[in-house]
């Protein structure tokens, strides 16, 4: 099964910019549709992005519509997750997720461990 983890976690003031990696242990990789998913405390982890196996289609929650940006490389078996003019309420642990069904709302069966991510206001 494949591995992910993710890393470019951090602290960052309101209106700056990260950008979140999620690499995966499966030259397979063109096989997964990937994801990337929150959790903020006190909350229920939610969807962020999507994208399909081929990278030719994207999905994102109202929310980080326009100053997200997900894509993949799968050279290098990564996908990246580019957060512009980030909010304090981006405020959570971002986790990146994999899942073989090629269906963009269908769930995810493999997870990485999450990375933190701080918006400062």
């Amino acid at each position: 099964q494949v591995q992910l983890v993710e890393s470019g976690g951090g602290l960052v003031q309101a209106g700056g910019s990260l950008t979140l990696s999620c690499a995966a242990s499966e030259r397979t990789f063109s096989l997964y549709r990937m994801g990337w998913f929150r959790q903020a405390p006190g909350k229920e982890r939610e969807f962020v992005a999507a994208i399909s196996l081929s990278g030719d289609s994207t999905n994102y929650a109202s929310s980080v519509k326009g100053r997200f940006t997900i894509s993949r490389d799968s050279a290098k078996i990564t996908v990246y997750l580019q957060m512009n003019s980030l909010k304090p309420e981006d405020t959570a642990v971002y986790y990146c997720a994999a899942d073989r069904r090629s269906t963009m709302t269908a769930g995810y069966a493999y997870w990485g461990q999450g990375t933190q991510v701080t918006v400062s206001s």
